[in-house]
């Protein structure tokens, strides 16, 4: 697909913001829709399909955080990448936005290239597998089970022993992949980083944390004391399940 079809929806109550934004967007060959509410959000999404949303936080009505965290909790446009906008930049606002499963997030005011820049990474790893999974093969099938757990690398979204579909945002869908393909091995907080998000990657420490936080909870694993992505003091975390390959026709799906 070109960066030409990507379609963005700009969801702001900020009139200025939503022309001005789309319009410049738009002109760098980006195709933009622009919603002022979560009403016209929904309604949106119901018709079109979205590459990514640019969300802005602090809005009235429904807030950028709550239709962040009910677009995560399930439905076809659970793994839409979601780009927050706010105008408040303090660390507490960033984290609470990553938590509810924003994918980036950008402080008002912008510089428009900055958050062009910003939207073209998080499409690329919207589409790149990390290193090794390129997707389903003869030799490797399109399910990697784990623990009680099968990860469709195709449809990207998890499934239980009782087949029950877990959706994945895409930076949990990533963060998985890459404990994965590395089964049994400790990762770093930078590995981590570089597997998920590459030379992109901003210099947020708790990030990491807060996406493998994210992901023990899609994974039902007791933080207190988890099974299957273990925190190894000083170094990283390590998923101490093991991997095997398998087709989507094995895993029920």
């Amino acid at each position: 697909m070109s960066a030409s079809q990507d379609h963005i929806l700009i969801v702001d109550d900020d009139r200025d913001i939503r022309t001005l934004l789309g319009d410049y967007l738009e002109k760098q060959g980006l195709r933009c829709s622009r919603a002022a509410n979560g009403r016209e959000m929904k309604e949106i999404l119901n018709h079109h399909r979205i590459d990514l949303i640019v969300l802005d936080l602090m809005m009235p009505g429904e807030d950028g955080l709550t239709l962040c965290r009910n677009l995560r909790a399930g439905g076809r446009n659970s793994a839409t990448p979601v780009l927050m906008l706010t105008a408040r930049g303090e660390d507490m606002d960033r984290i609470v936005g990553l938590e509810m499963g924003a994918d980036d997030y950008v402080p008002k005011p912008f510089v428009p290239r900055e958050l062009l820049a910003r939207i073209r990474a998080i499409l690329r790893r919207a589409r790149a597998l990390p290193p090794n999974l390129e997707g389903p093969s003869e030799s490797r099938g399109a399910v990697l089970r784990f623990a009680q757990w099968r990860l469709d690398t195709v449809a990207r979204h998890l499934i239980d022993d009782d087949d029950t579909v877990v959706p994945l945002s895409g930076a949990e869908y990533r963060l998985l992949a890459a404990f994965l393909e590395h089964p049994q091995r400790v990762l770093n907080r930078d590995q981590l980083m570089e597997l998920t998000q590459g030379r992109e990657a901003d210099v947020f420490d708790r990030s990491i944390d807060l996406l493998v936080s994210r992901l023990r909870q899609r994974l039902r694993d007791n933080a207190r004391e988890p099974g299957i992505i273990k925190t190894v003091r000083n170094e990283g975390y390590v998923l101490a399940a093991s991997v095997t390959p398998g087709a989507v026709e094995d895993g029920g799906t």
